[in-house]
């Protein structure tokens, strides 16, 4: 087989194509989700903002977990490619898309079954909360349909194709774009409409996502039951720590939700435009991740530790040139951003201050996003969730409780950013040991050292 695509070339450049690509087909879903909270803005109720607000801190909960399966899809896939082994590759990726639709599908139920009390957890109540019911019992089934493209454009940047894996959610975002304004407000359906458009979007992506894995990368194999016993426990070594991590984001999201939800629903609408902003604006930082994730994958399972390091700083030398960028943009235009959203009072406060230090601060989350992707790759998964459990849980709570004594609804946002640059630094350092051990710099071992042995073991099984 032709070489992996990674192991070769100047690695910045790997870097800048694949998080561009990966963040032009993200920004079109966020961007369409975006849009969606401006026409809900034009209707004129500001119960219907606030409802998007609470229903987006499920969404996420809901989407992490489809995140946490196309990491394990994609890291296993890229390493079999590293290490030559096709055969390997196109197996683990019939068998992580299996299990990810089958996990999927019991989760979305559990979800499904259980949203009143999720509603109520993270603040809503009476009517605003049956509006984020109504929203969601028509989004939460469609996770599976989310989940097959998730883990189908993990599997093309895992070989390197972050064309097409960015065009997979780009006609998913055409879709929901173009059903959006037709469902809203010609069919007079309002929030009915635009969770139907993105059920139409969600399975647009699936679809798109597996075409080309069909076409240009040697397709799915035959599922049988000694691979499936094979691959399932690489699978849920790297998806299970994964998943743990990424939902410790929405989990800290609810209770920054919560906390907000007490300064009154303008406050909440602020903190949902700033969420459906972050990453429309930062969707090449949330790309990261995914983009350096099969780079360090690759060149470790060629076992070229000079080129997982150069990677990863790479990665962070990137990230600080996107936040520079976004920010004094976001600076600039933070009146007419406000102005989109008829924001006043808190809601606009909330805005102006994201566009401004907050955004700077978005730097340090990247550094989170950058050394993820190394833990991930190079058999510490744990690492990532105890680094995100500890940024969403000790890295908010606390500073929330107190910078929102201090500063009220903005000390919410504040608090949760100091949290992020906190957690950002110890990030680095982490993932600078772990990367030292590659290098065989003799780092002293860290914790779930046994854990991640036998990781390595279950990725050199054939």
């Amino acid at each position: 087989m032709a070489q992996a695509k990674f192991l070769t070339g100047n690695l910045f450049r790997h870097i800048s194509i694949m998080s561009l690509t990966a963040s032009i087909g993200l920004m079109a879903v966020f961007l369409v989700d975006f849009i969606d909270m401006i026409f809900i803005a034009m209707l004129g109720k500001a119960e219907l903002a606030a409802a998007v607000g609470y229903a987006g801190a499920i969404l996420f909960f809901t989407t992490s977990f489809g995140i946490g399966m196309a990491i394990a899809g994609g890291a296993l896939v890229a390493r079999a490619l590293g290490e030559g082994d096709a055969k390997l590759a196109q197996r683990r990726a019939t068998n992580s898309l299996i299990f990810g639709v089958a996990f999927g599908a019991v989760f979305s139920a559990i979800v499904w079954i259980n949203l009143h009390g999720l509603t109520a957890l993270v603040g809503a109540s009476g009517q605003t909360q049956e509006l984020a019911v109504q929203y969601l019992r028509i989004i939460i089934p469609s996770l599976p349909f989310l989940l097959v493209g998730m883990v189908g454009g993990a599997i093309l940047r895992a070989h390197g194709d972050a064309r097409r894996a960015m065009m997979a959610t780009i006609y998913g975002g055409l879709v929901n774009a173009v059903l959006d304004p037709i469902l809203i407000f010609g069919l007079d359906l309002e929030l009915t409409g635009a969770a139907l458009a993105s059920v139409a979007a969600r399975v647009t992506i699936a679809a798109t996502a597996l075409i080309p894995i069909l076409r240009h990368h040697g397709g799915f194999g035959q599922p049988d039951l000694p691979g499936l016993r094979a691959d399932l426990a690489p699978v849920v070594t790297l998806a299970f720590p994964a998943i743990l991590t990424q939902l410790a984001t929405p989990v800290g999201q609810a209770y920054v939700t919560r906390s907000m939800a007490s300064y009154g629903e303008e406050a909440v609408a602020g903190m949902a435009i700033v969420a459906r902003l972050t990453p429309v604006a930062f969707g090449v930082i949330f790309a990261l991740s995914g983009a350096v994730g099969p780079i360090i994958g690759q060149n470790f399972g060629a076992r070229d530790a000079a080129r997982v390091r150069r990677a990863y700083w790479d990665g962070l030398i990137f990230t600080a040139l996107v936040v520079i960028l976004v920010t004094a943009v976001l600076f600039a235009l933070r009146g007419p951003i406000a102005d989109l959203f008829s924001a006043s009072g808190i809601t606009r406060d909330l805005v102006f201050l994201f566009c401004g230090p907050l955004a700077l601060a978005f730097f340090f989350n990247g550094m989170i996003f950058v050394s993820n992707a190394a833990f991930n790759n190079l058999g510490h998964p744990y690492y990532s969730t105890w680094i995100n459990w500890g940024r969403h849980t000790a890295g908010t709570i606390p500073l929330v409780i107190v910078f929102s004594v201090w500063f009220g609804a903005a000390g919410v946002l504040i608090g949760q950013a100091v949290g992020g640059v906190l957690f950002g630094l110890v990030s680095l350092w982490l993932a600078l040991r772990v990367i030292a051990k590659q290098d065989g710099a003799g780092a002293a071992p860290g914790p779930f050292q046994r854990q991640a042995r036998l990781l390595q073991l279950f990725y050199h099984r054939r």
